[in-house]
């Protein structure tokens, strides 16, 4: 039955790509078996707990690839891999999916002398114990020191340890935003940003993101029109779009706040992925009323699986966050904790941090070399100093949801921009999630996608030039 598998709320990876990668081996190991008919689309919702259009995200990403049919007015079939439309197969994959770092950079010798090191100290019994809902006490001294010494963290600041900044978010949602209030996001943004609040009942409002991250003009007009609660930001290398905050807007966004008493919350998940220039103040750290709350994690400069995160903010606020997690599960897992502090004590971790700011800005340059070198004519593209993705914008007519399909049958995936959408389609744009993937790899799949999409510019070309002339009259 499908409704048996898991599928992970909090994973970086969309809840609409989990579930057709847990359906996609089923049809592959043959526990779903050709002409066996899946549940509609509202059946399964409801057996999984998930809205109907990421069900129907799913089964539209499984008939491109040729494993499903939906017939309309008889159901949904599995097909099994189709010989002219089977996909590449999945480990010649070219992704540009996933928004991760890349598995070839872990430094799994080093993590394993970590472990063995807190396993076999004197602390392992408490440390395998229940804890503080607020988190393993050692890694919450150790972080908000290393916050204070960027000037981010005041004497009245604390800081709650959370299973990654998408637990932080919601508990931040159901905190500050449980009863209908307005919170203003990005557009577009990571799905997990708006799913997490529009699933608690939040009303959401979407502010334009431009070249250099959420545009001015249009968060003042939105802040003038709407009784905000919370302004969600991702200043450095934003998620999907890769843009940042200048400074000296940094500091308007925070006068802004100020006079439509709106709380900020800053999610700073890509920060410590810079790869050129200067760093940049934080918004927290500008902060002189210290009432922004400043979100971190381990996920992007580490290891995403341990999913440790943290929320500092005003001290007060922290504890209203912390009563409502234990609330949530008691505490987060405290063996990730203290394995975490251990790696960064040792020194390890700054030593692969170095090595992933190496590799991403080659596999950056990459990706961003690929583009200019391979996009077809009209197109844009975003060129961030750090992150992880890179933001396309295509031509018109060019449609990305339908050029996805065809990618993955030549052996290439992304995620186009209606995924990230809040109140704008995001028809043309798609994002490059290139962090994970080798250079080689990069120039591979964006010579294949340059070649799918300048093929369709032409067709549409053609297309519109076969039309006839209108009348004159």
């Amino acid at each position: 039955m499908l409704h048996q598998f898991e599928l992970n709320p909090e994973s970086d990876t969309p809840l609409y790509r989990q579930l057709h990668d847990a359906i996609k081996k089923r049809i592959v190991s043959g526990r779903l078996l050709r002409g066996e008919r899946l549940p509609a689309n509202r059946e399964l919702a409801g057996q999984l707990g998930l809205n109907r259009t990421t069900i129907a995200a799913a089964y539209e990403l499984l008939e491109s690839e040729g494993l499903i049919k939906c017939q309309v007015g008889r159901g949904t079939f599995v097909e099994g891999p189709g010989e002219a439309q089977a996909p590449a197969p999945e480990e010649s994959m070219i992704s540009f999916s996933a928004s991760r770092p890349p598995e070839d950079r872990f430094p799994l010798e080093e993590f394993r002398a970590t472990v063995h090191e807190v396993i076999d100290s004197p602390e392992a019994p408490a440390i395998l114990q229940l804890g503080s809902a607020a988190g393993y006490a050692p890694l919450r001294r150790w972080l908000l020191n290393e916050v204070r010494k960027r000037g981010a963290a005041g004497p009245d600041d604390d800081i709650l340890i959370t299973s990654g900044c998408q637990q932080a978010l919601d508990l931040i949602q159901r905190v500050l935003a449980s009863h209908g209030e307005t919170v203003l996001i990005e557009d577009p943004v990571a799905p997990g940003v708006r799913n997490v609040f529009q699933r608690g009942g939040v009303r959401v409002a979407g502010v334009p993101v431009g070249e250099d991250g959420v545009e001015m003009e249009a968060l003042e007009r939105t802040l003038e029109k709407e009784r905000a609660r919370l302004l969600l930001l991702t200043p450095n290398f934003q998620n999907p779009t890769g843009t940042s905050i200048p400074e000296f807007e940094r500091m308007r966004v925070l006068e802004l706040a100020r006079q439509a008493g709106v709380t900020v919350i800053e999610n700073d998940l890509y920060g410590p992925l810079r790869y050129a220039g200067p760093e940049t103040p934080s918004i927290k750290e500008l902060d002189r009323a210290g009432e922004t709350i400043l979100l971190g994690s381990f996920s992007k400069i580490a290891f995403p699986g341990l999913r440790v995160g943290w929320a500092i903010g005003p001290r007060a606020l922290i504890a209203r966050l912390t009563e409502a997690k234990e609330t949530s599960d008691l505490h987060s897992d405290q063996l990730s904790q203290a394995v975490l502090l251990r790696f960064a004590e040792s020194g390890r971790l700054a030593e692969h941090h170095r090595n992933a700011i190496a590799a991403g800005r080659e596999r950056l340059a990459a990706c961003v070399e690929a583009c200019a070198r391979e996009l077809p004519a009209g197109s844009g593209f975003t060129r961030p100093s750090g992150g992880m993705n890179v933001w396309v914008t295509l031509p018109e007519p060019l449609d990305a949801s339908e050029l996805a399909e065809r990618a993955v049958r030549e052996g290439v995936s992304f995620l186009p921009g209606r995924y990230f959408a809040v109140t704008r389609p995001q028809t043309q744009s798609l994002r490059l999630s290139f962090a994970g993937v080798d250079p080689r790899a990069i120039a591979r799949g964006m010579k294949i996608l340059g070649t799918i999409f300048r093929a369709e510019q032409e067709r549409a070309r053609r297309g519109y030039r076969i039309e006839p002339s209108p009348a004159l009259v």
